[in-house]
């Protein structure tokens, strides 16, 4: 029963992690229809930074916010330069885009940073009083990191006349032009929020995989499984759907498929939600008139 225990309340810690990766895959569909395939190419950039910092002697907490910052300019100015010129392009353009971004960013993370394994130190040391016998002190600082990211952008999107504008935007861009709202620059914004919780979610699990230019790839798959699972068009959803991919993924690869076939859990989840609810279980279905 504890191992039990353990598995589960280890696959809640991965689902936050997961459900920010899929939060933010949410925040760009809404806005743009699309999905950002670079999106962990993106976060293990800005991973990559943070650890130069580190190593560079900044404090772990001064990279860290320093990396979130470099990160939201960095998602900012990807939209206004790279994705703009194609919003109004056929889908297949924006596909190809994106996976232009994900090659350019795995690349430049390799030729920067070179190729090897790095350790990304952890701001929870393994003695800390947060260590339970079912939680490393780890899991509980990501946790805790995390739900302050979900809490910080629930208020923010909620309570903030900035927030208001970037919701409408994303829901009705016509009408929200109509009031004045500059859609663009909210989409922008919208991009630069992404990839700020990209980074935040790449540093909070670098500790445990290690850090290298291909980190984010196992990690983007269980994102867009939370993502499809929860309602694309849903970032509530979106996070719940990341605790529930946690919690099957370890207890899957625990006790059923073993550990070496837990990606393909992530695989099964996105063919059985596009094959039986491809609106996922919190999406709304749009139903158009032709």
């Amino acid at each position: 029963m504890e191992g039990l225990l353990h598995q589960i309340f280890s696959g809640l810690a991965n689902g936050c992690i997961y459900g920010s990766i899929a939060l933010a895959l949410v925040m760009i569909y809404q806005s743009t229809h699309h999905i950002n395939f670079a999106q962990g190419e993106m976060a293990t950039f800005s991973t990559f930074v943070a650890w130069a910092l580190i190593e560079a002697g900044w404090p772990y907490w001064g990279a860290f916010f320093g990396t979130v910052a470099a990160s939201f300019v960095a998602g900012l100015v990807i939209q206004r330069v790279v994705l703009r010129p194609v919003e109004k392009a056929p889908v297949l353009t924006n596909v190809i885009v994106f996976i232009g971004l994900l090659l350019i960013v795995n690349a430049l993370s390799g030729w920067i940073f070179d190729h090897t394994l790095k350790s990304f130190p952890s701001p929870f040391p393994k003695d800390s009083v947060l260590a339970t016998k079912y939680f490393s002190a780890h899991d509980l600082g990501s946790v805790a990191v995390m739900g302050c990211v979900l809490f910080a952008l629930f208020a923010f999107f909620r309570l903030t006349p900035l927030g208001l504008a970037m919701r409408a935007a994303a829901q009705n861009p016509d009408s929200a032009r109509l009031v004045g709202i500059r859609v663009s620059w909210m989409l922008a914004l919208g991009w630069g929020l992404a990839a700020a919780i990209g980074a935040v979610a790449g540093m909070m699990v670098a500790p445990v995989v290690f850090l290298d230019p291909n980190m984010m790839l196992g990690i983007l798959l269980y994102g867009f499984a939370a993502a499809l699972l929860g309602g694309i068009d849903n970032p509530l959803g979106a996070v719940i759907g990341g605790f529930v991919v946690g919690v099957l993924e370890n207890l899957l690869g625990a006790y059923v498929i073993g550990t070496e076939l837990k990606l393909t859990v992530a695989l099964v989840l996105i063919v059985l939600t596009l094959t039986l609810k491809p609106n996922g279980l919190f999406g709304k279905t749009v139903v158009t008139r032709v």
